[in-house]
């Protein structure tokens, strides 16, 4: 492994206090040569977080220092290992002014960030749809149905790539797929590939790029990655760039599910490994 590109911090108020020297460390055993940390910008503070804690995101005024702590690693660990700055920002429907402030005010500070979709509008309310399997269940009630579900989640993640956010949009789509994470609870019986297909041209034509997210894997109800392999098969033949990410919370889960997308690719697409 390369490079690990999705990876979280202590300023993460929903991880693990692990310190940015553990992830470091813990990159230097798996031999890894890059690393960007990509915690969860502030989410606006006008938005009603749907999740009981709170904590989707860091408080606003933690954001300064998150970028002061992560220059700090990344100056003092020049020469041994690539250190870069990032955030993972949410695209939120409705809040896109705030959204577009946030980036025009952190952007000149960031080498690398990821622009995801966790949160989707009913109405004039909004759901988290990777919080847990019983709030997913809350949902498909609300929408009537795990395919409706899919289809909001998936008209969002269009409306995020397509949205002009700025100069410093983030040129990274995350974990297309994230509403699958719950898919062995609630399967759903559309085809909903052709969607995701279109979405990828979209990311194409935007010259944005895919992580490829191992968190999957591990997730009991999921069992594969964001996106799993047809789909990353399509965007690397058009030519999208997969950037690898663990998506890790905790300082032991760095490099977590690249063994199995080796694996995976290796098996079934030996010539493009």
């Amino acid at each position: 492994m390369i490079a690990d590109k999705h990876v979280h911090s202590p300023f993460c108020p929903h991880g693990t206090k692990d310190r940015f020297e553990d992830y470091i460390e813990r990159a230097f055993e798996l031999g890894i040569k890059e690393i960007t940390f990509t915690e969860h910008a502030p989410l606006p503070v006008s938005f009603p977080e749907p999740i009981p804690e709170k904590d989707s995101g860091m408080k606003p005024g933690n954001l300064p220092l998150y970028l002061k702590e992560a220059a700090r690693v990344k100056d003092y660990y020049k020469t041994a290992l690539a250190v870069r700055i990032g955030l993972e920002v949410d695209f939120i429907e409705g809040f896109e002014k705030e959204t577009k402030e946030l980036l025009d005010e952190t952007g000149p500070y960031l080498d690398d960030s990821i622009l995801s979709v966790h949160f989707i509008r009913d109405g004039s309310s909004w759901h988290c749809i990777d919080y847990s399997a019983d709030m997913f269940g809350g949902i498909v009630s609300s929408y009537g149905s795990a395919e409706a579900v899919y289809q909001r989640y998936y008209d969002t993640v269009e409306l995020a790539v397509e949205e002009d956010l700025g100069l410093y949009k983030p040129k990274r789509i995350g974990h297309l797929t994230l509403i699958h994470k719950f898919q062995k609870a609630y399967p759903v019986s559309r085809n909903f590939d052709p969607l995701v297909f279109r979405l990828i041209d979209k990311i194409y034509s935007r010259k944005l790029s895919l992580d490829y997210n191992g968190a999957g894997f591990v997730k009991p109800l999921c069992r594969e990655p964001y996106p799993p392999e047809r789909f990353a098969r399509y965007a690397m033949e058009l030519g999208v760039p997969l950037v690898f990410g663990s998506d890790a919370h905790q300082a032991k889960d760095l490099g977590q599910g690249y063994g199995q997308l080796l694996r995976e690719f290796r098996e079934k697409h030996t010539n493009h490994m």
